[in-house]
């Protein structure tokens, strides 16, 4: 297993797969590749399981089917892992977390962004799909806060924890779902008499673990949250759909008072050179945004983010197409990740035209 770690921090490689059947498999940016060697035993995969999980571990995986956690692998790097049965045998995922906190400006995250950290209290809301960077992301925003405010007490709860925050500035209390609380839910209201400035929680996966955040930010914590949907108003809907519908007027109240932001992202893989780079759309919660919210109309919260740019909000599609002018992204992924196709695909042949025209002007 040491041998296949090294392997997944040299090549950089995002996820190393463990499964019967086949060698071991890595995701090295976006495309699955597989390790030179014979095909996995079931004796291998439990041996290579055994070598990183506990007894209690082994445990959970008999009994419920699966284990999440997290294990640092000397100074190179820490991982997630998930343990499970796979047709009666043992296979593993794991998802290297570098060591080391990428910068706002290395990740890509727009300016405005920075903004947002400092607000004294409400909700902020970083989105997108699975391996699409929100934990690098919120990492990045946390460590900013450690590093500058001094005053602050933040409360991170995670499961499993994922990036290790040293006390800089701020005091950080980082809590374990599973190993420090039992829910992340628990460890919310548990949090509220903790003296918090900011709370983190890592997934916002249920109701109960919503309404605790939703309580936090109303009663003046700045609380980060993550989600796995994309874009501003499907975040918005997936909140309030998540809640009995007698309640679903009272949330759309709350969020409207307590919501200060939806940052959705996505990683695209570079069209220049191998690696990806990070696309988002930034939704701020103005006073016409509050509204359409409150009013259930977050279908339309699209157009108030086309037309926001002075409060720091950006499209997806805007963002795109600036990667794709700059030369960092395909024209394809461009397509495929739009959220409006057809507008986008008229953009592009202006652009298209635009450049011949004036490659035509530089020949004569």
């Amino acid at each position: 297993m040491a041998d296949l770690l090294q392997l997944v921090v040299s090549e950089g490689a995002a996820d190393l797969h463990i499964r019967v059947g086949i060698p071991p498999v890595v995701r090295v940016h976006g495309i699955l590749q597989r390790v030179e060697g014979p095909a996995l035993r079931p004796e291998d995969t439990e041996e290579l399981m055994r070598s990183i999980t506990s007894e209690d571990h082994v445990q959970q995986i008999r009994e419920k089917g699966g284990a999440d956690f997290g294990f640092a692998f000397g100074e190179l790097a820490r991982f997630r892992v998930s343990a499970f049965k796979e047709k009666g045998n043992f296979a593993l995922v794991l998802r290297q977390i570098p060591s080391k906190l990428l910068t706002m400006e290395q990740i890509g995250i727009p300016p405005s962004v920075r903004d947002l950290i400092y607000k004294p209290r409400g909700l902020v809301l970083v989105t997108g799909p699975t391996g699409s960077g929100k934990t690098t992301t919120l990492a990045s925003l946390i460590n900013i806060l450690n590093e500058e405010r001094d005053e602050a007490h933040i409360i991170t709860i995670e499961d499993p924890i994922e990036y290790y925050h040293k006390h800089k500035k701020a005091v950080v209390t980082q809590r374990e779902v599973n190993i420090d609380v039992p829910s992340f839910a628990e460890a919310i209201r548990r949090a509220l008499r903790q003296d918090p400035d900011i709370i983190l929680v890592g997934e916002l996966r249920d109701l109960e673990t919503m309404d605790a955040a939703i309580t936090a930010a109303e009663t003046g914590h700045l609380v980060f949250g993550t989600l796995h949907t994309t874009g501003a108003a499907k975040t918005i809907d997936r909140i309030v759909n998540a809640f009995p519908q007698n309640q679903q007027e009272q949330i759309r109240i709350q969020l409207s008072t307590v919501l200060q932001a939806v940052i959705s992202q996505l990683l695209i893989p570079r069209h220049d050179k191998p690696g990806r780079v990070a696309v988002f759309e930034i939704m701020v919660n103005t006073p016409s945004v509050a509204a359409l919210i409150r009013d259930n109309k977050t279908f339309r919260i699209q157009s108030d983010i086309q037309t926001g740019a002075k409060w720091g909000m950006v499209t997806l599609d805007s963002f795109l197409l600036e990667k794709y002018e700059s030369g960092l992204i395909a024209e394809e992924e461009v397509i495929t990740k739009a959220q409006d196709p057809t507008t986008i695909l008229m953009k592009l042949q202006e652009m298209k035209a635009a450049r011949a025209a004036a490659e035509a002007n530089v020949k004569r």
